[in-house]
Parts: C-alpha cells; structure tokens; sequence
C-alpha cells in the first residue's frame, strides 16, 4: 500500500511526532511505502520516507493550517494514496491518531462564550468536526480514554469509530543492565554531589506542562532540602518567561533549563524524581517512560497516563481540582523519604516487565492497515 501520514510539524524531540514516526516505521516494516505531508521537518529523514513540506504561508496558524490541508487534497488527487492517516485533525483523514484533547470542550468550558465567535474557534471547531461528526468515516485511534466522552457529548460520534491502543513506550527508556554505571557517569557530568537530589521535568510547551508550578513547588521547600536540589528541565519552548519566574522565587541558581535532545534515557536514570503537574495532558508519555527506568513519579491527575502511577505504585499522584499546597507538600514529602523512593523505584521496574506499554505502534499499523468497513 501507498500510505499518507499528515502533520503539521515534525521535530525529534515532541512525543507526537515520536508517536507518527514509530507507526509510520511499522507500517513500512510491513512493506509499504511512506509519503509525509507537513509544513516544516526538522531532523533526519528515515530511508524510504518520501517527505512533501508543503510549500503555503499565511499570518495565522489557522489560515496556514487551511492551505496545507487544500495543497494535500490536491496532491492526493494527482497522486492518490491507499489510506491518509492523520496526526492533527483536518478533513479528508480515513484514520485520525488522538493524542490531543477536544477542542470544543475546551472552548466551550474555558474559554469565554465570545471566543466562539473568533475565526480562530470556527477553523479549529470545523477540523475537529470533520473528523468526530457522527457521518464522518474517520477511524480514531486513542491512546486515552479519558476524552473520548467529550468527542461523544459533543459529535454523537459512534463508538465503533474509536480503538483503544495501548501505550507506545520505547524499548530504550527501559533501564539496562547497566543503569547504575549510567547513573554515576551522568550525576558526574552534571557535578551532582551524592546528596543533591536531581528534580527532572521533560516536555515542550513549558505553560501547559505546569513548569510554573514545579518552579513555585521547588521554591517551597525547606531551605535545607532546597539547597540541595537541582531542577532540569528539557524541551522545546521559549524558556525566558520561566527563567525569570526562578529569579523571582530566588531559585534560580537551582534551575537549568535545557532544548530537546536525544539522550533522555540518561536523565531519567540520573535523576531522583519526575515531576509532572501539567494543567491539561490526554496521556502523558512521559510518565510511562520515567517508570520504565524506575524513576519515582510525581504528577497531576490531569494527566490521562496518571493511573499507570498509581497501578505501579511507583510515585504520587496530585488529585484534581489542583492545590498548589498539595503539590509543595508532596514534593517535599517525596524528596524527604529515601526509603519510599527506593521502593517506588523497584516496584516500577517490576511493572515495566509485565505492563502491556510497549506495542502501540504495532497495534495502530494494524487498525491502519485494515481493510475499511
């Protein structure tokens, strides 16, 4: 088969475009051909990937993302494909990967009643539509459950229509043999004295992932605890407003702020704690893969991958509706007991030996491949 992947943006680091290149890969494991159309890659194209950046400009988001989708339904009608997958929605997909929350939803709890009258509202409201109306005969695959009642109040769309993957974990966030050594090396790199407890925060979008909040958490703790914890933070996203925040709370000296990179498997063997208490998150792969390492988590309820913490017993989970004093509290908590940490530690690394957390990609080609009802 001629497979089409859609998305707006690839860059190696975002766990979208991580989640699209894994399918994408199985899917050509299998033996058929992949063509990518997106309006900006970043990073190595994989062998056999053929990959359109789609050539379209405009001074919204919105209007931009209205051209790419007209240029792709153009394109495939010169050169049409077996089946168009999409990573973000748009019109014209047989099969929709939901790893964002529904936007009406969201527009219509937080948002005031007048930015439904906004062209912004009308294009993302009318792309989420094409996909989830009740006509429509996009395929959505999941990879949370906890949204998908929002889709089904606000489309009626049918529940036939959603599959359910498990999460798509890969094999090299798991500890190795040899994760100790790792460890030592890493904690030298970063000149971490034997007592300093390293706080690790993973993710692009700074605001969304709750980074003010992990700032005013670490600002909150003792002073004796706080002298001696660091918090790095890795992601794609303009780190200055967050930068400025730790000079205000005083813990500036405490923070690095990091781009995205390869090398998270360090880290999350390096570091003592996850901390993750996003405002809004449909999974949270992140969580998964700190688990995996037998790092001890710490994140907000929000997050649709949060009962996986609780499952493992492999850290704490911080109940909504959100308290920043429930989180300073927690933190300092979890920062305090070595014990309860080492035992966190060993009961995610029995968990990431049984939990089924590794084969979304392998599913989702499935479902992509199938043959339409």
């Amino acid at each position: 088969m001629q497979l089409a992947f859609c998305l707006y943006k690839y860059f190696p680091f975002g766990g979208l475009q991580r989640d699209f290149l894994r399918i994408a890969l199985a899917c050509q494991t299998r033996g058929h051909a992949i063509r990518v159309y997106t309006l900006e890659w970043s990073g190595e194209v994989p062998r056999g990937f053929e990959v359109v950046v789609v050539p379209v400009t405009a001074f919204s988001n919105a209007r931009r993302y209205e051209r790419f989708s007209g240029w792709v339904q153009r394109d495939l009608a010169r050169r049409p494909t077996d089946r168009v997958i999409g990573f973000n929605k748009m019109p014209g997909l047989d099969v929709y990967f939901a790893a964002d929350p529904c936007y009406e939803e969201k527009a219509r709890t937080l948002r005031n009643p007048l930015y439904r009258l906004s062209g912004r509202y009308r294009h993302f409201a009318a792309y989420e539509r094409a996909v989830f109306a009740a006509e429509s005969k996009t395929e959505i695959l999941m990879i949370s459950q906890v949204q998908q009642p929002f889709f089904e109040k606000h489309y009626g769309t049918p529940k036939s229509r959603f599959h359910l993957l498990p999460p798509g974990i890969a094999p090299d966030r798991r500890a190795p043999a040899n994760a100790g050594e790792i460890r030592v090396g890493f904690r030298h790199e970063f000149v971490l004295a034997d007592d300093e407890l390293l706080l690790l925060q993973i993710g692009s979008g700074f605001k969304t992932k709750g980074l003010d909040r992990s700032l005013k958490a670490l600002a909150s703790l003792p002073e004796a605890l706080r002298s001696r914890t660091r918090l790095i933070v890795i992601g794609q996203d303009e780190p200055s407003l967050f930068l400025r925040q730790a000079r205000s709370l005083g813990v500036a000296e405490r923070v690095a702020i990091l781009p995205g990179r390869s090398d998270i498997p360090r880290f999350l063997l390096g570091a003592d704690l996850l901390i993750h208490p996003a405002y809004n998150e449909n999974t949270g792969t992140v969580l998964l893969e700190a688990l995996v390492a037998g790092l001890p988590v710490l994140a907000t309820a929000v997050c649709g991958y949060a009962h996986y913490i609780e499952e493992a017993s492999g850290g704490r989970v911080v109940p909504e509706p959100f308290a920043q004093d429930v989180l300073n509290a927690t933190l300092a908590e979890m920062l305090t007991d070595s014990a309860a940490r080492a035992a966190w530690r060993a009961n995610a690394l029995a968990f990431a030996e049984n939990a089924d957390i590794y084969s979304n990609a392998e599913r989702a080609a499935d479902l992509i491949l199938k043959e339409p009802r």
